[in-house]
Protein backbone atom coordinates (compact mmCIF):
# COMPACT_ATOMS: atom_id res chain seq x y z
CA UNK A 1 0.00 0.00 0.00
CA UNK A 2 1.29 3.45 -0.84
CA UNK A 3 2.10 5.40 2.35
CA UNK A 4 2.68 9.15 1.77
CA UNK A 5 5.09 9.23 4.69
CA UNK A 6 7.39 6.67 3.13
CA UNK A 7 6.67 6.55 -0.60
CA UNK A 8 8.86 9.58 -1.26
CA UNK A 9 11.69 9.82 1.32
CA UNK A 10 12.56 13.36 2.32
CA UNK A 11 16.07 14.21 1.17
CA UNK A 12 18.43 16.00 3.48
CA UNK A 13 18.82 19.76 3.14
CA UNK A 14 21.25 21.10 0.60
CA UNK A 15 24.46 22.58 1.91
CA UNK A 16 23.84 26.09 3.16
CA UNK A 17 20.08 25.58 3.47
CA UNK A 18 18.60 27.28 6.55
CA UNK A 19 16.66 24.79 8.64
CA UNK A 20 13.27 26.05 9.78
CA UNK A 21 13.26 25.03 13.43
CA UNK A 22 9.81 26.20 14.48
CA UNK A 23 7.00 23.97 13.22
CA UNK A 24 3.54 25.45 12.77
CA UNK A 25 1.85 22.09 13.28
CA UNK A 26 2.07 18.93 15.35
CA UNK A 27 1.48 15.47 13.93
CA UNK A 28 -1.74 14.32 15.55
CA UNK A 29 -2.33 10.67 16.25
CA UNK A 30 -5.12 9.23 14.18
CA UNK A 31 -6.15 5.98 12.61
CA UNK A 32 -7.28 5.55 9.06
CA UNK A 33 -10.55 3.82 8.33
CA UNK A 34 -10.74 1.03 5.77
CA UNK A 35 -12.22 3.39 3.17
CA UNK A 36 -9.35 5.82 3.60
CA UNK A 37 -6.80 3.02 3.43
CA UNK A 38 -8.40 1.69 0.27
CA UNK A 39 -8.41 5.17 -1.29
CA UNK A 40 -4.74 5.61 -0.42
CA UNK A 41 -3.89 2.30 -2.05
CA UNK A 42 -6.02 2.72 -5.18
CA UNK A 43 -5.93 6.47 -5.80
CA UNK A 44 -2.65 7.44 -4.17
CA UNK A 45 -0.51 6.58 -7.20
CA UNK A 46 -2.60 8.90 -9.38
CA UNK A 47 -3.26 11.86 -7.07
CA UNK A 48 -0.31 11.89 -4.63
CA UNK A 49 2.75 13.85 -5.78
CA UNK A 50 6.31 13.52 -4.50
CA UNK A 51 8.14 16.27 -2.67
CA UNK A 52 10.98 17.21 -5.02
CA UNK A 53 13.05 20.07 -3.55
CA UNK A 54 14.98 21.96 -6.16
CA UNK A 55 12.73 20.76 -8.96
CA UNK A 56 10.20 23.41 -9.95
CA UNK A 57 6.64 22.13 -9.86
CA UNK A 58 5.24 21.54 -13.35
CA UNK A 59 1.49 22.06 -12.99
CA UNK A 60 0.67 21.21 -16.60
CA UNK A 61 2.41 17.86 -16.28
CA UNK A 62 0.88 17.10 -12.87
CA UNK A 63 -2.70 17.90 -13.90
CA UNK A 64 -2.54 17.13 -17.59
CA UNK A 65 -3.85 20.56 -18.50
CA UNK A 66 -3.14 24.27 -18.18
CA UNK A 67 -5.51 26.00 -15.75
CA UNK A 68 -5.39 28.48 -12.86
CA UNK A 69 -3.42 26.94 -9.98
CA UNK A 70 -4.57 27.24 -6.37
CA UNK A 71 -2.38 26.15 -3.45
CA UNK A 72 -4.19 24.96 -0.32
CA UNK A 73 -2.16 24.82 2.87
CA UNK A 74 -3.49 22.32 5.41
CA UNK A 75 -6.80 20.83 4.26
CA UNK A 76 -7.64 18.79 7.36
CA UNK A 77 -10.04 16.03 6.36
CA UNK A 78 -10.65 17.58 2.94
CA UNK A 79 -14.34 18.52 3.24
CA UNK A 80 -13.93 22.11 2.07
CA UNK A 81 -11.28 21.14 -0.47
CA UNK A 82 -13.53 18.66 -2.23
CA UNK A 83 -16.45 21.09 -2.22
CA UNK A 84 -14.39 23.94 -3.69
CA UNK A 85 -12.82 21.70 -6.34
CA UNK A 86 -16.31 20.54 -7.36
CA UNK A 87 -17.75 24.04 -7.70
CA UNK A 88 -14.61 25.35 -9.45
CA UNK A 89 -13.85 22.62 -12.01
CA UNK A 90 -11.87 25.03 -14.18
CA UNK A 91 -9.18 25.46 -11.51
CA UNK A 92 -6.37 23.12 -10.45
CA UNK A 93 -5.83 22.59 -6.72
CA UNK A 94 -2.45 21.65 -5.26
CA UNK A 95 -3.20 20.62 -1.68
CA UNK A 96 -0.68 20.14 1.12
CA UNK A 97 -1.39 18.17 4.30
CA UNK A 98 0.91 16.26 6.64
CA UNK A 99 -1.71 14.17 8.47
CA UNK A 100 -2.21 10.76 6.86
CA UNK A 101 -5.89 10.29 7.84
CA UNK A 102 -6.71 13.60 6.16
CA UNK A 103 -4.85 12.57 3.03
CA UNK A 104 -6.79 9.31 2.94
CA UNK A 105 -10.08 11.12 3.54
CA UNK A 106 -9.53 13.55 0.68
CA UNK A 107 -8.51 10.73 -1.67
CA UNK A 108 -11.74 8.95 -0.73
CA UNK A 109 -13.74 12.06 -1.63
CA UNK A 110 -11.86 12.39 -4.90
CA UNK A 111 -12.95 8.89 -5.81
CA UNK A 112 -16.54 9.30 -4.65
CA UNK A 113 -17.04 12.63 -6.43
CA UNK A 114 -14.93 11.93 -9.50
CA UNK A 115 -12.71 14.97 -8.93
CA UNK A 116 -9.86 15.26 -11.39
CA UNK A 117 -8.59 18.72 -10.48
CA UNK A 118 -6.88 17.92 -7.15
CA UNK A 119 -3.32 16.79 -6.52
CA UNK A 120 -1.96 16.16 -3.02
CA UNK A 121 1.50 16.72 -1.57
CA UNK A 122 1.73 14.95 1.80
CA UNK A 123 4.46 17.27 2.98
CA UNK A 124 5.08 20.46 4.95
CA UNK A 125 3.57 23.22 2.81
CA UNK A 126 6.19 25.78 3.85
CA UNK A 127 8.93 23.58 2.43
CA UNK A 128 6.87 23.06 -0.73
CA UNK A 129 6.57 26.83 -1.13
CA UNK A 130 10.26 27.38 -0.50
CA UNK A 131 11.68 24.57 -2.62
CA UNK A 132 9.16 23.67 -5.34
CA UNK A 133 7.05 26.69 -6.32
CA UNK A 134 8.35 29.34 -8.68
CA UNK A 135 7.59 33.01 -8.26
CA UNK A 136 4.33 34.15 -9.90
CA UNK A 137 3.22 30.55 -10.42
CA UNK A 138 -0.01 30.61 -8.36
CA UNK A 139 -3.39 32.17 -9.03
CA UNK A 140 -4.59 31.67 -5.48
CA UNK A 141 -3.67 30.43 -2.01
CA UNK A 142 -6.19 29.05 0.51
CA UNK A 143 -5.38 28.79 4.23
CA UNK A 144 -8.50 27.80 6.14
CA UNK A 145 -8.58 27.47 9.93
CA UNK A 146 -4.86 27.05 10.65
CA UNK A 147 -3.97 26.16 14.22
CA UNK A 148 -4.40 29.38 16.23
CA UNK A 149 -1.90 28.35 18.91
CA UNK A 150 -3.92 30.09 21.60
CA UNK A 151 -1.24 30.45 24.27
CA UNK A 152 0.92 33.54 23.97
CA UNK A 153 4.13 31.53 24.33
CA UNK A 154 3.09 29.54 21.25
CA UNK A 155 2.23 32.50 19.00
CA UNK A 156 5.61 32.11 17.29
CA UNK A 157 4.25 28.82 15.89
CA UNK A 158 1.39 30.50 14.04
CA UNK A 159 1.58 29.99 10.31
CA UNK A 160 0.73 33.55 9.30
CA UNK A 161 3.93 35.46 10.03
CA UNK A 162 5.60 38.24 7.99
CA UNK A 163 8.44 36.14 6.50
CA UNK A 164 6.12 33.45 5.15
CA UNK A 165 3.54 35.96 3.92
CA UNK A 166 6.27 37.76 1.98
CA UNK A 167 7.25 34.49 0.30
CA UNK A 168 3.64 33.55 -0.42
CA UNK A 169 3.05 36.93 -2.02
CA UNK A 170 5.93 36.40 -4.44
CA UNK A 171 4.47 33.04 -5.51
CA UNK A 172 1.20 34.71 -6.53
CA UNK A 173 0.75 36.16 -9.98
CA UNK A 174 -0.38 39.81 -10.09
CA UNK A 175 -4.10 39.71 -9.35
CA UNK A 176 -3.81 36.39 -7.50
CA UNK A 177 -5.80 35.93 -4.29
CA UNK A 178 -4.65 34.92 -0.81
CA UNK A 179 -7.70 33.78 1.16
CA UNK A 180 -7.43 32.96 4.87
CA UNK A 181 -10.16 32.09 7.35
CA UNK A 182 -10.14 31.53 11.11
CA UNK A 183 -12.62 31.17 13.95
CA UNK A 184 -10.29 32.73 16.54
CA UNK A 185 -10.67 36.49 16.63
CA UNK A 186 -7.24 37.39 18.08
CA UNK A 187 -5.61 35.34 15.31
CA UNK A 188 -7.89 36.95 12.73
CA UNK A 189 -6.74 40.37 13.88
CA UNK A 190 -3.09 39.31 13.74
CA UNK A 191 -3.61 37.88 10.25
CA UNK A 192 -5.21 41.13 9.11
CA UNK A 193 -2.29 43.15 10.47
CA UNK A 194 0.40 40.88 9.04
CA UNK A 195 -1.23 40.61 5.61
CA UNK A 196 -1.93 44.34 5.59
CA UNK A 197 1.73 45.11 6.21
CA UNK A 198 2.88 43.14 3.16
CA UNK A 199 3.52 45.67 0.34
CA UNK A 200 2.73 43.14 -2.41
CA UNK A 201 -0.79 42.54 -1.07
CA UNK A 202 -3.88 44.73 -0.92
CA UNK A 203 -6.94 44.04 1.23
CA UNK A 204 -10.04 43.53 -0.92
CA UNK A 205 -12.13 44.51 2.12
CA UNK A 206 -10.24 47.73 2.83
CA UNK A 207 -13.50 49.67 2.52
CA UNK A 208 -15.02 47.73 5.41
CA UNK A 209 -14.53 49.15 8.90
CA UNK A 210 -13.03 45.96 10.31
CA UNK A 211 -11.06 44.96 7.21
CA UNK A 212 -12.58 41.48 7.07
CA UNK A 213 -14.18 40.15 3.90
CA UNK A 214 -17.60 38.55 3.46
CA UNK A 215 -17.32 34.78 3.15
CA UNK A 216 -16.79 33.98 -0.53
CA UNK A 217 -19.53 31.75 -1.94
CA UNK A 218 -17.10 28.99 -2.87
CA UNK A 219 -15.96 28.39 0.73
CA UNK A 220 -18.46 26.07 2.43
CA UNK A 221 -19.42 26.17 6.07
CA UNK A 222 -17.65 23.29 7.85
CA UNK A 223 -19.44 21.25 10.50
CA UNK A 224 -17.26 22.88 13.16
CA UNK A 225 -18.03 26.32 11.77
CA UNK A 226 -21.76 25.61 11.78
CA UNK A 227 -21.54 24.46 15.37
CA UNK A 228 -19.56 27.54 16.32
CA UNK A 229 -22.03 29.86 14.64
CA UNK A 230 -24.88 28.20 16.53
CA UNK A 231 -22.96 28.90 19.74
CA UNK A 232 -22.46 32.52 18.75
CA UNK A 233 -18.82 32.19 17.72
CA UNK A 234 -17.56 34.24 14.81
CA UNK A 235 -15.64 33.31 11.69
CA UNK A 236 -13.41 35.80 9.91
CA UNK A 237 -12.36 35.71 6.25
CA UNK A 238 -9.43 37.68 4.88
CA UNK A 239 -9.09 38.08 1.13
CA UNK A 240 -6.00 39.87 -0.16
CA UNK A 241 -4.97 40.46 -3.77
CA UNK A 242 -1.45 40.49 -5.17
CA UNK A 243 -0.66 43.85 -6.73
Amino acid sequence: MTDPRHAHPRPGPAEGTHLRQIKTYVLRAGRMGPGQERALEVLGPQFLLPYTPGQTFDAAAAFGRVAPLILEIGFGMGDATAHIAAVRPGDNFLCCEVHEPGVGALLKRIGEQGLGNIRILAHDAVEVVDHMLAEASLDGIHIFFPDPWHKKKHHKRRLIQPPLVARLATRLRPGGILHCATDWQPYAEQMRDVLGAEPLLVNTAADRADGFAPKPDYRPLTKFENRGLRLGHGVWDLVFRRV
